[in-house]
């Protein structure tokens, strides 16, 4: 139940500045474009000159790698006590075909209730809640201890650059709590899948279309390792089942190239690679040591029997399954503030992949509730959307469990 100093607090919400924060990150064309060079740093500048403006501070800004950025901002209340890092990221997937969208995917427009554009769930949304987030909890002049820490990083959607080189700048060491502000519907997501990525490249000889038998053909060999690798991912369901909050493991061909770039593809020209990008997510009792084992010995039986099966696995990320307990000081706080705002009991469940809290949690041990707006199922695809009242009870949740959590409620 909401005590005077509570109601007061959520009364510094303000929901046009929210919703139009939203609709200006969303406007910024934050994909990663190397045929371009456009990056994350549009947004990172936006955001930056945010927090000079409204908040009255200077964020320290890190370069990663060239022309790709993050912003750390530490608020320290001079009292002693837990430290909770509000973390997003700035980079979004690409849009696709332009012409599959209802809605501009950089227009922001609103309609039925809702805020559409790439990113606007995954995770501008995230972002504007955790800025105001902040800026209401300085404005309503609340007192709280320890400290806050916004973390907004770059390359999430990629190899996860940004929250390791948080981790290797030290900043991330003091940290007794995170809110992951991606999109769970304002779900308590308690546990993340891991991810194996890799890069699966068959060696084959070019030829002529005409005269294939003077060649080697690496399509043949990749067609085999989907199908035995589908069969892998058949094995591991039967074995792990279906985990309570993570859903069922995966194995998925996300990419094909035949041949790579730079060179063209041409009807008549038999290739002499072909790449496959890989893209592995585990659940709860499932090894990684053990899938890459399993994964070579497939590719060993599949060139058994074939002189000319060259195949090379390189592994791009080793991401673990990380979880936590309900009773965490961090999940109890969110918990009981979701109940006394909606009157409802939280609802729990997983992550179904990998977010920058799960480097947070392996490497530093960092309890990271993954609890932000929008659809579970809509990043990544065309016509994504958050919902405004959705946003807006993402703000009271956050902004109160945050005070809470500051207070030491739990």
């Amino acid at each position: 139940m909401l005590n005077e100093i509570e109601e007061r607090l959520l009364s510094f919400i303000d929901e046009n500045e929210l919703i139009e924060l939203t609709q200006d990150l969303v406007r910024i064309d934050s994909v990663i474009r190397p045929e371009t060079a456009n990056t994350e740093s549009g947004a990172v500048k936006f955001i930056a000159d945010w927090i000079r403006k409204e908040l009255k501070m200077e964020p320290l800004v890190e370069e990663v790698v060239p022309g790709r950025e993050n912003i750390i901002l530490t608020i320290d209340s001079g009292k002693p006590g837990r430290t909770l890092m509000f973390e997003g990221h700035t980079d979004v997937v690409s849009e696709g075909d332009r012409s599959l969208w209802n809605h501009d995917p950089f227009g922001a427009d609103i309609e039925d209730g809702k805020i559409y554009g790439r990113g606007s769930c995954d995770m501008k949304a995230g972002l504007a809640l955790n800025l105001l987030t902040v800026k209401a909890l300085l404005k309503s002049r609340e007192e709280f201890k320890g400290q806050i820490i916004l973390g907004i990083l770059c390359d999430e959607e990629d190899l996860m650059l940004g929250v390791q080189h948080f981790i290797e700048q030290g900043h991330a060491d003091n940290v007794d709590a995170c809110l992951v502000s991606e999109p769970e519907e304002n779900q308590l997501c308690i546990s993340m899948k891991g991810a194996l990525r890799i890069k699966l490249t068959v060696h084959g000889k070019m030829a002529h279309g005409a005269m294939p038998l003077t060649g080697i053909n690496p399509n043949i060999r990749l067609a085999r390792i989907i199908i035995a690798f589908e069969g892998f991912e058949k094995n591991q369901k039967e074995l792990f089942g279906k985990d309570e909050y993570l859903g069922w493991p995966s194995v998925t061909f996300t990419v094909i190239q035949s041949p790579p770039p730079p060179e063209p593809p041409q009807l008549n020209v038999m290739p002499g690679e072909s790449v496959a990008y890989i893209d592995i997510r585990t659940i709860s009792g499932q090894n990684h040591i053990e899938i890459k084992e399993a994964l070579g010995n497939i590719l060993k039986e599949l060139g058994s029997d074939d002189p000319d099966f060259n195949v090379k696995l390189e592994y791009l990320a080793d991401k673990p399954v990380v979880s936590m307990e309900k009773d965490e000081p961090i999940v109890l706080t969110a918990a009981a503030v979701y109940r006394d705002i909606t009157g409802k009991e939280a609802v729990y469940n997983g992550v179904p992949g990998a977010t920058d809290g799960t480097y947070l949690r392996d490497l530093k041990g960092i309890p990271c509730l993954v609890n932000g707006p929008g659809p579970r199922h809509m990043p990544h695809q065309t016509d994504e959307y958050v919902e405004i009242d959705e946003l807006i009870e993402a703000a009271k949740l956050y902004l109160l469990t945050s005070y809470r959590y500051l207070r030491g409620d739990h």
